[in-house]
């Protein structure tokens, strides 16, 4: 495979996993991934548990590569921070693993996560899951690795063996999937600070020196910790996947009832992003820097403060 050029994102990418531990917001669309990078976040993160749900669809792996990367492309080229995209079991064997690969690479991402769960997956704070043989996965991310023509493109290691295996199976899968050339781990679904504790320590004592990466997701089987105690245990990205979609749907669901009840939604003005704070989060005034992301000016002159 021909290696393309290094992009500035995965660059980026790995060296914040490298210094510092980041919180890592979802962004379930293009305009909430704008509104991420101007809160100062540096790194965005697509979760399938959230394009599925904006579908109308559970998190059972009903997503395909196409979808995926369409809408994931979608929100990383509304950007200029590195996005991280969740390519759940990757979409099958080692060979569509490889073709993943190349798509979120073409679509502007700069790493993606899968996982080691069957391709019937389920959410994974959820009970009843089965994982794939440890050789089937490891056959996965050597693919994943093979396949990139970006070298620094991350390819993370998501491990659901906890709920199944324990944790002490978990540890060794991991320590399995970074000996196959994962970038980064990522222990799902565990139960308490000492489990972090606990496999963190026991990836490094087998030698293992890859950046961890911990799910910080609500209502699920892991206590809500902060980014400063992740940082203790000794994870460099929290995702937050979830969290601004819950908190939006729980929002609109708020305004719906006021407005079936009094007909108005004049209660509701305080709480909404006005026109003009929308326009200026679009670049409305400036189309010229609409495409493309980044950093930009808010020119609001002759906007409407509706």
């Amino acid at each position: 495979m021909v290696e393309r050029k290094r992009s500035p994102k995965t660059s980026r990418l790995r060296e914040l996993l490298a210094t510092r531990t980041l919180a890592i917001p979802g962004a379930f669309n293009a305009l909430v991934a704008m509104q991420i990078e101007r809160a100062g976040y540096e790194i965005a993160y697509v979760s399938g548990a959230a394009i599925s749900a904006c579908r109308g669809m559970p998190d059972i792996g009903l997503l395909t590569l196409s979808d995926m990367a369409s809408e994931a492309g979608r929100i990383a080229r509304s950007v200029s921070i590195p996005t991280i995209v969740d390519a759940d079991t990757g979409y099958g064997g080692p060979l569509s693993i490889a073709e993943a690969v190349w798509a979120f690479e073409e679509s502007d991402l700069a790493g993606m996560q899968i996982e080691d769960q069957e391709t019937a997956k389920k959410c994974g704070h959820l009970s009843g899951k089965s994982l794939v043989p440890v050789e089937e996965m490891t056959a996965k991310i050597k693919a994943a690795v093979h396949a990139k023509r970006d070298p620094d493109f991350v390819i993370i290691a998501r491990t659901d063996a906890r709920s199944v295996e324990g944790l002490e199976a978990a540890v060794q899968r991991g320590a399995t999937y970074a000996e196959a050339g994962a970038d980064a781990l990522f222990p799902e679904a565990l139960e308490s600070a000492e489990e972090f504790q606990t496999f963190a320590r026991e990836i490094k004592e087998r030698g293992v020196a890859v950046p961890l990466i911990a799910n910080m997701t609500e209502f699920g089987k892991t206590p809500l910790l902060s980014v400063a105690e992740f940082e203790r245990l000794g994870y460099r990205g929290v995702l937050f996947p979830v969290t601004g979609l819950r908190t939006a749907l729980q929002s609109v669901e708020g305004l719906l009832a006021e407005l079936k009840l009094s007909g108005s939604q004049q209660a509701w003005l305080r709480r909404m992003m006005t026109r003009r704070e929308l326009y200026s989060l679009l670049r409305y005034t400036d189309p010229g820097e609409h495409r493309g992301g980044g950093a930009y000016e808010h020119r609001n002159e002759g906007v409407d403060r509706e």
